[in-house]
């Protein structure tokens, strides 16, 4: 009986490890849900197998071996490296299909890209420089999601205001904005994110997809409403050394 118990818990969690990442939407419940099935496939195979020395050995070098990671490097990831695989995880969405509350490539929203696209980039450079600071910032990602007004309003220190507000990106000057900065309208209801060269990409609810366009050249509405630019507060350090 204590068997079949286990079996379940192990069947039932690689199930919804296979369900639930079909949901584009991040939110609370299915991160905890998420989390719940890893630990029961975890928790179910190791007391299926427990009696086995090799696998109390194993779970215990696992242990380590995840707090060595996390104990490597004590700076954040390097902005340029982080910046470059920012830029080209956007460019990763160009054409999702836009899905209110999604962060995924079955779907994502106007937040939702940016936060994807730098959580991608915070994991690359976590395995890349085998950054433990930088792991750290990825889950903090993945845990603590933003709204567009929260991303506005530095939630959790993730943005900050690079000081361009209350022009409309079709007449606004772009000459302090990098590549991989947020305008977040006034309303705080949609963002963007600049690509360089006049260019923008955003997950369009008019649209219906993740789409490029100038800024200057191309008609959007969103194009004609009031914005404030910020800065993710990790690429901050390239841009004041680039200067403005």
């Amino acid at each position: 009986m204590k068997r079949r118990l286990i079996w379940i818990l192990i069947i039932g969690g690689l199930a919804g490890l296979l369900v639930l990442p079909l949901n584009p939407v991040n939110n609370l419940l299915l991160r905890c849900a998420l989390l719940a099935c890893i630990l029961g496939v975890w928790a179910g195979v190791v007391l299926l197998v427990w009696r086995r020395s090799i696998v109390r050995f194993c779970c215990l070098e696992a242990v380590i071996i995840l707090a060595v990671l996390f104990m490597l490097g004590s700076e954040p990831p390097d902005p340029g490296q982080l910046r470059a695989h920012y830029e080209e995880r956007l460019l990763h969405y160009q054409g999702v299909a836009y899905h209110w509350g999604g962060e995924s490539p079955r779907g994502i929203d106007c937040s939702g890209l940016p936060r994807r696209a730098f959580r991608d980039a915070l994991l690359s450079c976590s395995l890349s420089e085998a950054s433990g600071i930088a792991m750290w910032y990825f889950l903090k990602h993945w845990w603590f999601d933003a709204s567009a007004r929260a991303l506005s309003e530095g939630y959790q220190a993730y943005t900050f205001p690079i000081g361009v507000s209350g022009e409309p990106i079709n007449s606004m000057d772009y000459t302090a904005l990098l590549p991989g900065d947020i305008a977040v309208t006034a309303d705080g209801i949609h963002a963007l994110v600049y690509l360089g060269d006049d260019e923008w990409i955003q997950a369009d609810p008019g649209a219906g997809s993740v789409v490029i366009q100038n800024g200057r050249a191309d008609w959007n509405i969103w194009f004609e409403q009031p914005v404030s630019v910020h800065r993710w507060t990790l690429l901050g350090r390239l841009g004041e050394s680039q200067g403005r």
